[in-house]
């Protein structure tokens, strides 16, 4: 439950109030987010099809947020709705992390990783990003 609790803190964070280095695959996956809660779709469940819909949503979220739209780059989301298969090699990692994150929350060793954390398959590179609203120092 507290789980829960801290996750939608840090998705309450308005985006003006993230760093400038935040990855622009946060931005990407929240405007894929909002599409897919506001047509009622599954998680995944876009297509190129879509994209339009998509980048449309973007320009209205950023507009809302009060955050420019390169943040967003239009390229970045084409590549996230083209491209909505499951890679087990990406899958491989991703669960590797989520293993090494429960021992160490089980065994109360090590940090855990605070609040999010992003795999792009296309660099092989993972970010973690710690979104925090210092405002009410959560």
């Amino acid at each position: 439950m507290t789980l829960s609790i801290l996750l939608q803190d840090a998705l309450s964070v308005p985006w003006s109030a993230l760093h400038r280095r935040m990855s622009k695959l946060y931005f990407a996956m929240r405007v894929i987010e909002k599409f897919e809660e506001a047509e009622g779709r599954s998680a995944g469940d876009v297509s190129d099809a879509d994209l339009s819909s998509v980048l449309k949503l973007k320009k209205e979220l950023c507009t809302a947020q009060s955050l420019n739209e390169s943040h967003v780059p239009d390229t970045l989301l084409e590549r996230l709705v083209a491209d909505t298969t499951e890679f087990p090699p990406v899958s491989a990692v991703i669960g590797g992390i989520l293993g090494q994150e429960v021992i160490k929350a089980i065994s109360g060793k090590g940090d855990p990783i605070k609040n999010f954390f992003y795999f792009d398959a296309s660099d092989g590179k993972g970010v973690i990003e710690d979104i925090s609203d210092s405002n009410t120092g959560k």
